[in-house]
């Protein structure tokens, strides 16, 4: 029973579809019976979940194992890097950090606790249910991923080779991890694939997204469901009127649209174009007048000229989205943007980057203006001095906006209605009714 009295420390990078790949981890850890630790200067193991997505998530990733290498000592006995850096197929992983002790890929996850235990010449159990997780968010939410992987092959990004095709999860083991969720006290589900419209497509027996919903719609106390990462092509007539008329789901899309000028899209092997895209934001607005838009966009993609860059920044200026983040296109090797002509420097990228962000600002002014004096109803997510750290269903948790709300006995994970009084740069300012 030594080993058991390991304490086990988690450093999770990258996405929210990572995180819950780390949060199984962590439940199969705990449910062998070893300590997890919050303070990693007390961990005998560190687990490192790398992200591998662009070039500046691995340098964080590489990063972060040479920190945690510095701490290898009287304490810090292992390291185990796993996560999407393993699926890079890099040959001189091992020879680069011999301070590690385990690289483990993907589709090890499940055995993370046998692994463990092989690094202490021990022979441990791993047979634990797939479905159970230690949230690293506050209990009253938590992200439920529904697939794994992509088959949209977009040519700057290296998923499908990192992720494999896209493959969805059963309906049947989507509602037992969420009903467990519930029952452990999360009241919003964020529901998150690499692309959420596609699920249940490859089961070729007429389940959708919308399949899905209702099923999850029918769990008594769950309050608000949550969609991320919905692709504009995919934004079906049945699926906005899911939207619009179901209570539980929040009027809120991430739309990933990476871009709007048609030529840009074209090259990016994205399956829409500038009218299209300009036709799903119409029809949204027209279905759900308060949907709320979260997007992002590429910066810098190769052949993209002031003709292509000035056609997304008049659309940001018109469309007004509600929030938005921009990217710098980073150039993976691997993908077929690597190769293509007319790469944009450097330079431009952030001049383009600085302009749009400004632009941007000035739009989110002038939303935050028009919500004075609305009122919401919203949740408490954490506190930050005197103040509550308050969301609307209009706003995701870490990405989005905050709105600000004198700390009255408030509690996290209760909701509250709220008036908006005044804003500060991106963020609200509330009172409680």
């Amino acid at each position: 029973m030594d080993i058991l009295k390991k304490k086990i420390g988690f450093i999770s990078l990258g996405c929210d579809k990572n995180r819950v790949d780390l949060e199984k981890m962590m439940f199969k850890i705990s449910s062998a019976g070893f300590d997890i630790t919050n303070d990693l200067n007390e961990a005998n193991v560190i687990i490192i979940n790398t992200c591998s997505f662009i070039e500046p998530a691995r340098v964080e990733s590489i990063d972060t194992i040479l920190d945690v290498a510095g701490l290898k000592g009287n304490v810090l006995e292992k390291i185990v890097v796993t996560g999407c850096i393993n699926e890079m197929q890099y040959t001189d992983l091992a020879d680069s950090f011999p301070e590690v002790d385990a690289f483990v890929n993907i589709k090890d996850n499940d055995s993370i606790v046998r692994i463990i235990g092989d690094l202490y010449q021990k022979e441990l159990s791993c047979n634990y249910s797939n479905l159970g997780r230690v949230l690293t968010t506050p209990k009253h939410y938590a992200y439920l991923k529904v697939s794994d992987g992509c088959d949209n092959f977009c040519s700057y990004c290296k998923i499908p080779y990192i992720r494999g095709r896209y493959k969805s999860e059963s309906i049947a083991n989507i509602l037992e991890e969420a009903k467990i969720l519930v029952a452990n006290g999360a009241k919003e589900i964020i529901l998150v694939a690499q692309d959420l419209t596609k699920y249940g497509t490859d089961f070729k027996d007429g389940t959708s997204l919308v399949t899905l919903i209702r099923k999850l719609s029918e769990i008594n106390d769950l309050k608000w469901i949550r969609l991320l990462y919905c692709y504009p092509e995919s934004l079906t007539d049945d699926l906005i009127a899911e939207i619009r008329d179901n209570p539980k789901v929040c009027k809120y899309l991430d739309i990933p649209l990476q871009h709007v000028e048609s030529t840009i899209l074209k090259f990016m092997n994205r399956r829409n174009n500038y009218e299209k895209i300009v036709s799903v934001i119409n029809k949204l607005r027209s279905n759900i007048p308060d949907i709320s838009i979260r997007s992002t966009f590429i910066l810098g993609f190769p052949g993209e000229g002031e003709k292509e860059f000035n056609t997304l920044l008049d659309f940001v200026k018109e469309y007004k989205l509600n929030q938005v983040g921009f990217f710098e296109y980073s150039k993976e090797e691997g993908t077929r943007a690597y190769s293509f002509d007319n790469q944009v420097n450097k330079n431009t990228k952030k001049k383009r980057l600085k302009t749009i962000s400004e632009q941007q600002y000035k739009v989110v002014t002038e939303l935050n203006s028009s919500l004075v004096g609305q009122q919401f109803e919203v949740v408490v997510d954490g506190f930050e001095g005197e103040y509550a750290l308050c969301r609307s269903q209009y706003l995701n948790p870490e990405t989005d906006s905050i709105i600000y709300v004198k700390n009255d006995n408030l509690q996290i994970g209760q909701f509250y209605n709220v008036k908006i009084t005044d804003f500060v740069d991106y963020d609200l300012e509330g009172e409680i009714l």
